[in-house]
């Protein structure tokens, strides 16, 4: 009688009655035939294994797949079989790795397995070649790109026109919600904070449930807890809003308000990536926008912290 692979073995899970009852023969059928698939394209030769003899797969066996991955043989073999048993993110993740899946074969392999998809980390700041050609192209118009976590991947000139603090946090923390709930009163740029931080974070939360195991989602949180009472607050309501557009004021010691309102577009094969476009709402603020442009070294802060 065939056994359950034990918790605890490298690479396996064990299965449960209920979550095998909610899941379709369907799902599990296409799980089968895409990892029989993804295996049978890669050559021995090109994982750097003997071709060895009498092959019935132009591809990798079961066993080698299982091997390369660290997983376990039986484990694998079930997986691939579509029987209904559970996989973690990181079993998963070294199976992706060794069939070389792409973004898109990747996160197939999550919905197929039915297991919330961690964010690729290298994929999320892997931006099309033009990006930055884009974001350019739109000025006047303050432009950035952000991930799912709010992590600023690019930018035009007005947007750190508007948001001058972004240049002065190093790389790591250059993340709209850390600089929108850490950055000190004299220079933070939101002007609407009493309306803006309860959506920001009703709206964070729902990007959130899709990455809550993910170490880097978890540990911002928790700074963002430690760093900010009133984030700490917000987030224990457990406010849940949809990404839409909103509008946005921004101070800035020059030429004071600016109000805006934002759209967001998702850009394909780049793994939650989103260009967030601010539009001036009335005249005079497009109006401070260009001064602004037209006077860089008056945009810029007037001091560090």
């Amino acid at each position: 009688m065939a056994t359950t692979p034990r918790e605890g073995q490298a690479g396996t899970v064990t299965t449960t009655g209920t979550a095998t009852g909610r899941r379709t023969s369907r799902r599990r059928t296409e799980l089968a035939e895409f990892l029989r698939s993804r295996r049978e394209r890669i050559t021995p030769h090109e994982v750097g294994m003997p071709p060895g003899q009498r092959r019935r797969t132009p591809g990798l066996r079961r066993e080698e797949v299982a091997q390369l991955a660290g997983v376990g043989v039986t484990w694998y073999t079930w997986l691939e079989q579509g029987r209904p048993i559970n996989a973690s993110t990181q079993v998963l993740d070294a199976v992706a790795r060794t069939l070389r899946l792409d973004g898109a074969e990747r996160e197939h392999l999550y919905r197929l397995a039915e297991v919330p998809e961690a964010e690729p980390p290298d994929e999320a700041r892997q931006l099309p070649e033009d990006m930055q050609t884009i974001l350019d192209e739109l000025l006047p118009l303050p432009a950035a790109v952000c991930n799912a976590r709010s992590d600023v991947l690019a930018w035009n000139a007005a947007f750190t026109a508007i948001f001058p603090c972004l240049e002065t946090f190093p790389p790591c923390e250059r993340n709209t919600m850390w600089i929108t709930f850490t950055t000190p009163s004299c220079c933070n740029p939101v002007g609407n904070m009493a309306e803006e931080m309860p959506m920001h974070v009703a709206v964070f939360r729902y990007r959130y449930s899709r990455h809550m195991n993910e170490p880097g989602w978890k540990e911002l949180v928790q700074r963002l807890q430690a760093a900010n009472p009133e984030f700490a607050r917000l987030w224990a309501e457990h406010e849940v809003a949809l990404p839409g557009p909103r509008v946005k004021v921004f101070r800035h010691p020059v030429v004071e308000e600016i109000r805006t309102r934002t759209t967001n577009l998702d850009i394909t094969g780049s793994a939650g990536a989103r260009l967030v476009v601010y539009t001036p709402t009335d005249d005079e603020s497009r109006e401070r926008i260009s001064w602004l442009l037209a006077h860089p070294e008056l945009a810029a802060p007037s001091h560090r912290h």
